[in-house]
């Protein structure tokens, strides 16, 4: 018997609802499926999306269903990493700010 998506660890009869309302209709899809589109979803975050995710591919090796390609994996791996370079560009930006702020009240009480 294929497994359902609420014999994933985590996953219950309304988290399988919500991932069916994105587009997730089956484990081998949740097992593909990128961490940003699950964590779409509502209820999930990043932390879940990746532990739901782990969990599905999991019960599909234990269920002797193939793992997703290399290419799959890869993509999977590839959007992350543009979101936390996203991030660090972000958080760079409002910490120079708040630093040139800090440098020029102090060039001001030197002067006085």
């Amino acid at each position: 018997m294929k497994p359902q998506l609420t014999d994933v660890l985590g996953i219950g009869p309304s988290s399988a609802r919500i991932l069916e309302e994105q587009g997730i209709l089956s484990v081998a899809a949740l097992a593909e499926a990128g961490t940003d589109k699950v964590a779409a979803a509502p209820g999930f975050g990043d932390n879940r999306a990746a532990e739901v995710i782990a969990a599905a591919a999991a019960l599909l090796a234990a269920a002797g269903v193939p793992a997703a390609s290399k290419k799959q994996a890869a993509k999977k791996s590839e959007k992350p990493n543009k979101d936390k370079k996203k991030k660090e560009k972000t958080t760079k930006g409002k910490n120079s700010k708040k630093s040139s702020k800090g440098k020029k009240k102090k060039k001001k009480k030197k002067k006085k």
